[in-house]
């Protein structure tokens, strides 16, 4: 179920669509991210309860290390997605809150591992697992997670593991082609989105697919629905990117710079390279291939003057279109609305 990239790029868009259409309701628009998720608090409250039994180990000695994964513990958007979606297009069952912990665990030690890949000491404001313990303990951690997920998945039904199973193994595949592309500054946009929508979007996408499905949607709604998850991750992670380079540790509580000093061409870098001229393309691959932290000092001027930074925003904010598009199936209600805002909120983080 992947994204044309091609119907994207003919797509009708121009400038920022967030400044000529109004947010959904104005009594969900002006809420603050904590409370954002009211309308499905007490489902939360579930998937807390599942994923603390469900992690709990029965040796002490792993205790405090499970609990420092507290500090992983971000906005839950994984599981509220699944759980909105839910109730957008039915109910929501006991097997959305099993789901919801599922793809909480696999997010989560996906964060683990990717904190080791790229080195990260901070991750929310916090330690990281490898900064604490070493990367030995952070990959069995993950991988603690991982199992924990999928024999809890085991408990809803063989679909529902086959559908994660899927998933999981796209992201990991996503992750393994950028590793392989590390360092290749001629990576295509193209390219890009490709590994994109692997190490991110699935998971989303798997997110939005399992709430629909298992609230009774019919097959146009659920594949609807999977392609907004898909959309939205994609528009996620751009937004990620963008912070990587003008972020500031204070504000997002994790280390930042880390996909420069790992050598990822991400979307502001790819069109940054591309436009420049011969000259600047090999000083900027002198800059990026040079030791040391200051490549996010150093790039800032060609990035500001290029417009790079500006088309990369668009870009997510194109996704983010296409995403609050596919949610035009849903009846009206207040879990759409705030799915149509989410389209916003993941793209404006940088600001």
């Amino acid at each position: 179920m992947l994204v044309d990239f091609s119907r994207l790029n003919s797509s009708p868009f121009a400038g920022s669509f967030y400044m000529s259409v109004a947010l959904p309701n104005p009594g969900v628009a002006g809420r603050s991210a904590p409370s954002l998720f009211v309308p499905i608090q007490s489902d939360l409250d579930e998937v807390e309860r599942l994923l603390a039994v469900t992690i709990t180990s029965r040796r002490s000695c792993l205790t405090h290390l499970i609990a420092h994964l507290d500090n992983y513990h971000g906005k839950r958007l994984r599981p509220a997605l699944l759980l909105l979606i839910a109730r957008a297009c039915g109910q929501v069952t006991p097997a959305h809150h099993i789901l919801g912990a599922v793809v909480e665990m696999i997010h989560t030690a996906t964060l683990v591992h990717d904190d080791v890949l790229d080195e990260a000491a901070v991750r929310r404001h916090a330690a990281t697992i490898n900064a604490g313990w070493g990367n030995q303990t952070s990959i069995l951690l993950g991988d603690y997670l991982f199992t924990h997920a999928f024999h809890l998945a085991s408990s809803v039904d063989a679909r529902a593991c086959r559908l994660i199973g899927e998933a999981t193994n796209r992201v990991c595949e996503g992750e393994l082609q950028q590793i392989i592309q590390r360092g290749n500054w001629e990576l295509t946009e193209r390219d890009y989105l490709e590994i994109v929508e692997g190490k991110t979007a699935e998971l989303t996408s798997c997110c939005a697919l399992l709430g629909a499905l298992y609230s009774g949607a019919d097959p146009d709604t659920v594949a609807r629905m999977a392609r907004y998850g898909r959309c939205l991750g994609i528009a996620f992670q751009i937004a990620d990117d963008l912070l990587d380079l003008v972020g500031e540790e204070r504000i997002t509580g994790k280390s930042l710079g880390t996909d420069l000093e790992q050598h990822k061409a991400t979307l502001p870098l790819i069109h940054l390279l591309g436009e420049a001229s011969p000259e600047k393309a090999s000083r900027l691959r002198q800059i990026l291939s040079s030791p040391g932290n200051h490549k996010r000092e150093n790039l800032r001027p060609f990035l500001a003057e290029s417009g790079s930074l500006r088309y990369a925003a668009r870009k997510a904010e194109e996704f983010a279109y296409h995403a609050r598009a596919e949610l035009t199936c849903l009846p009206p209600s207040e879990c759409k609305s705030i799915l149509e805002l989410l389209t916003d909120r993941v793209v404006h983080r940088i600001c």
